[in-house]
């Protein structure tokens, strides 16, 4: 897989608007209907899907970084497994590289 920033035009990306505007409004129905279920969930359900996606956040970025973490331990890496991050910060990960150094 080669990463976005691994293209030879990184960082100066170009697009043509038709060619993304479908697929684009496709993601956006679905991540409102996603959102709409996920509401629908109790509080620990939903909860717990914060965590999960969080989670795999972390882990997805780090291998971009070129590290591999096991998500376990990334939940368990930060105060109450992750449930800190349910604050207003809206991209922790800094966070913990900076803790973890």
């Amino acid at each position: 897989m080669v990463y976005i920033w691994e293209q030879e035009d990184w960082p100066r990306l170009t697009w043509q608007d038709g060619s993304i505007a479908a697929p684009l409004a496709a993601v956006r129905h679905n991540q409102g209907r996603l959102i709409g279920r996920m509401e629908a969930l109790g509080f620990k359900l939903r909860e717990e899907a914060v965590l999960q996606t969080l989670t795999q956040d972390v882990v997805k970025t780090s291998e971009i970084e070129g590290e591999q973490l096991d998500a376990t331990q990334v939940r368990s890496s930060s105060p109450d497994g992750l449930a800190s991050t349910l604050a207003p910060c809206p991209r922790p990960i800094a966070m913990w590289k900076a803790s973890s150094r």
